[in-house]
């Protein structure tokens, strides 16, 4: 499908973009990679009247070491941060998520803030930067705010920011030598996850899950049973709690929670085996 009629203005700097957001309001909308943005405008499920392109915008893509933090900046590609030699190293969780996001071509374009952003509830990187206990640094006309990632997602495709905010920043905090794992069921390598499962083991336990709900969430039923001394597979048994998986062409909500058990236990036992 062809989208609906748009202005385009294109920025160059992260003031110009919030100028513009500030100027046109809700009518707005923010493009990166055009990944996410682009097939809801042509499905017409987004139908903005300005286009506001922020992917020339280049002091927003670094990936630095923040301390006890690594901070990654929104327009930061996901081959940036697949690759990153420091997050290999203090972050694996987040580096090896970002591996299994769409194809080489969609790494290449797509960014990090545009991904958590879109916040959809079957993305990779949202489930990661949950299971991290990251955060986002976010910025509009009255300065910047921190979001930690469970504030982050509202509602289905929607996140907490304000219509004259953006994303300017991801945090994670640094887990070198923590238990990782990060299982992902789809039917071919490029889709979508039926159902995905990222998983931290690092003192206390993070777990995630993809495709399970109306918005990226966290496996607190999973998380309170490791906490109580439970085992893998006894917690994995808590991994749909809370949930309210869709059912679509791929699998029922039965199918889901079935296999968002097995996913949880084999992430916690793989984790554990990689824990130093």
């Amino acid at each position: 499908m062809i989208p609906a009629k748009f202005d385009y203005v294109a920025v160059d700097s992260a003031e110009a973009a919030l100028a513009a957001l500030t100027e046109h309001g809700d009518e707005a909308k923010l493009m990166a990679g055009g990944h996410s943005l682009i097939p809801l405008m042509k499905f017409r499920l987004a139908t903005p009247t300005v286009v506001i392109d922020i992917g020339r915008i280049q002091d927003l893509s670094y990936i630095k070491d923040a301390g006890d933090h690594v901070a990654i900046g929104a327009l930061t590609r996901h081959m940036m941060v697949e690759k990153s030699d420091l997050l290999k190293a203090e972050v694996p969780l987040l580096a090896h998520c970002a591996s299994q996001v769409g194809d080489p071509s969609v790494r290449h374009r797509g960014t990090i803030g545009g991904s958590l952003a879109h916040a959809d509830a079957a993305s990779d990187l949202p489930a990661a930067l949950l299971a991290l206990r990251g955060s986002v640094m976010v910025t509009g006309p009255n300065g910047a705010r921190e979001v930690k990632a469970d504030d982050l997602f509202a509602g289905f495709l929607e996140n907490s920011l304000a219509d004259d905010e953006m994303i300017t920043e991801v945090r994670v905090p640094k887990a070198a030598g923590a238990g990782w794992s990060y299982q992902k069921f789809n039917r071919r390598a490029q889709d979508w996850a039926i159902v995905g499962v990222a998983a931290l083991l690092n003192g206390s336990a993070g777990v995630s899950l993809v495709n399970m709900g109306p918005t990226p969430m966290r496996a607190s039923g999973v998380e309170e049973a490791l906490g109580g001394g439970a085992s893998a597979s006894d917690a994995a048994q808590h991994a749909a709690d809370g949930g309210d998986p869709p059912t679509d062409l791929n699998g029922d909500a039965e199918y889901r929670t079935h296999l968002s058990k097995v996913l949880v236990e084999r992430a916690l036992t793989e984790a554990a085996s990689r824990k130093a």
